[in-house]
């Protein structure tokens, strides 16, 4: 079991939010990516909500840009499930926490204070200053690192620590989450290459046979399995009758 969190001390203007791409592609896609991580493995589907809670100018906008609290379920292989919160204000500092709980025992991050002064009193006893509320101190050492590891990866030519398809991958978790969140389903990744990619069947036989993604995210290469469930159906406990003639055939 996997659990994340990731709270911001204040949301962003709404001139950030219009056009950013929702919060699962401009937030939480961060935590979505740390989730495969911590997995070691990739994901196979996505269940995903969002709601307003903060700023209400923003539930105007479109899609899960009217969102400023959400929560995703990640499924991996072997049973393993990811929960992820994220929320645009923490009005006590970035409250970013994971948590890993194995069969042996588990393992969990804090949060980043200041210093690690602890206050002890008859009614009270915790750290004497609140979480860094700004960015730059809160992954202060993270992008020092991260830059560190790009220099010594042009220096002696070796691969980069986070490749393009990482990213790739993180960024269409996103759009999993997106649609999950619009059609109040389970989604799984390969719809999302698929909406993407497959502009006709011949072009996603191609991909499905293409290094580019992780197995579970490439895109079928039987053109009848392109026709996904009705989503009615699905709420209704109805089964898809796939015995309808195929177009392709």
């Amino acid at each position: 079991m996997i659990k994340l969190c990731s709270r911001d001390p204040a949301p962003p203007p709404f001139e950030y939010v219009r056009g950013g791409g929702g919060i699962f592609a401009d937030m939480a896609v961060h935590d979505l990516d740390m989730s495969r991580f911590l997995a070691g493995d990739d994901p196979i589907d996505i269940l995903a909500t969002g709601s307003c809670h903060i700023d209400k100018s923003i539930e105007q906008l479109e899609g899960s840009e009217a969102f400023d609290t959400a929560t995703c379920i990640v499924r991996y292989p072997n049973g393993v499930q990811a929960v992820i919160d994220v929320c645009r204000q923490s009005s006590y500092g970035y409250d970013q926490r994971a948590e890993v709980l194995g069969t042996s025992g588990m393992i969990t991050t804090d949060n980043v204070y200041p210093n690690t002064a602890r206050v002890f009193k008859p009614h009270f006893t915790g750290n004497a200053d609140m979480p860094y509320d700004f960015f730059l101190s809160r992954y202060q050492e993270a992008y020092v690192t991260e830059t560190i590891e790009f220099c010594q990866s042009l220096v002696h030519d070796t691969p980069v620590p986070c490749t393009g398809i990482d990213g790739l991958v993180a960024l269409i978790m996103a759009a999993a989450a997106d649609k999950s969140a619009a059609e109040n389903r389970w989604v799984t990744f390969r719809e999302i290459v698929q909406d993407i990619y497959c502009v006709d069947p011949t072009h996603c036989d191609t991909l499905a046979g293409s290094d580019v993604f992780p197995e579970g995210f490439k895109p079928v290469a039987d053109p009848k399995d392109l026709l996904l469930p009705n989503v009615d159906e699905q709420k209704e406990g109805a089964t898809m009758d796939w015995n309808v003639p195929s177009p392709f055939q």
